[in-house]
């Protein structure tokens, strides 16, 4: 019977493959469409989720997982686990973490022989996922519940992500910048980049073409390892599967990964970048 169990959202963009390797469970975003509520992950695939988008963006509208959704997660995996690792996106992007903490108050008296933690990742997306992974991973490895906590921090600290967009003409759902802007914007040949710091995202500049956006997306990689001889990244894509993989290609030329994987970038955040958009999560190793 596995002790710990890893607790992440759906906008962490881990592989159903991952998920069941090492045991992590999900909490879904909502996504609804057209009246009709999906579960992100579950009930309904990233593809999915940006055929929709596509098709009637007016009716397409997201919410995070509710205090009664980890309620819920909490006492099932109380009836096999002892402790549990909760990690969210960044409290400055969503409700996850305010819900997650709010249900462990709920259950306090109730489960008081669970040991839970939540943990605000202070980032979105496979940044997120990166950190839940470390934590996952330590813990198949037999590693104690301080020491999973210690893991999941220190991938906190040193996990970097960097985002190019197709076009600017989404940008303006973020709220950031006046939605006349972004249609005036996608006119033109500009492709924003996006990092992230201090738990938010950013704008960090803009290039005319995507090769450039590459370019200076690893650029931003090695500057963040530094001389680091092996790192661990994840490519992620909205709705570009045949772009990631060559950059997954040119990424394992260009730097030693012990970790090295495509993913699908969250549609609730693909709401406000559009499809066609790639990204990177990263870190250091030891």
């Amino acid at each position: 019977m596995a002790s710990i169990a890893i607790v992440t959202d759906s906008i962490a963009c881990i592989t159903k493959e991952q998920t069941e390797r090492y045991g992590i469970r999900i909490v879904p975003a909502n996504i609804l469409f057209n009246g009709q509520v999906y579960r992100d992950f579950l009930d309904i695939s990233p593809a999915q989720a940006y055929e929709f988008l596509e098709k009637a963006p007016e009716f397409w509208k997201s919410s995070a997982a509710s205090p009664e959704d980890y309620v819920k997660v909490y006492h099932e995996l109380s009836e096999y686990v002892q402790s549990i690792l909760v990690v969210t996106i960044s409290s400055k992007l969503s409700m996850f973490y305010t819900s997650a903490q709010t249900a462990k108050e709920i259950i306090r008296e109730k489960l008081s022989h669970i040991e839970i933690d939540v943990l605000d990742s202070g980032t979105a997306a496979a940044a997120e996922g990166l950190i839940a992974l470390a934590a996952a991973q330590a813990a198949a490895e037999g590693r104690n519940f301080k020491e999973v906590i210690v893991t999941a921090k220190k991938v906190k600290e040193r996990v970097g992500f960097v985002g190019l967009l197709e076009t600017i003409r989404h940008v303006y759902r973020t709220g950031r910048i006046p939605r006349i802007a972004s249609e005036i914007g996608s006119i033109l040949p500009v492709k924003p980049i996006l990092t992230s710091s201090s738990g938010a995202i950013h704008f960090s500049g803009a290039v005319s073409t995507k090769r450039s956006g590459i370019e200076i997306m690893l650029q931003i990689v090695k500057r963040h390892v530094g001389n680091s001889e092996i790192v661990h990244v994840a490519v992620m894509h909205a709705d570009a599967f045949e772009e990631a993989e060559e950059l997954k290609e040119r990424i394992a030329k260009e730097f030693n990964c012990v970790e090295l994987f495509i993913t699908d970038f969250s549609p609730i955040m693909g709401y406000a970048t559009g499809r066609g958009t790639l990204a990177l999560a990263f870190y250091r190793g030891d």
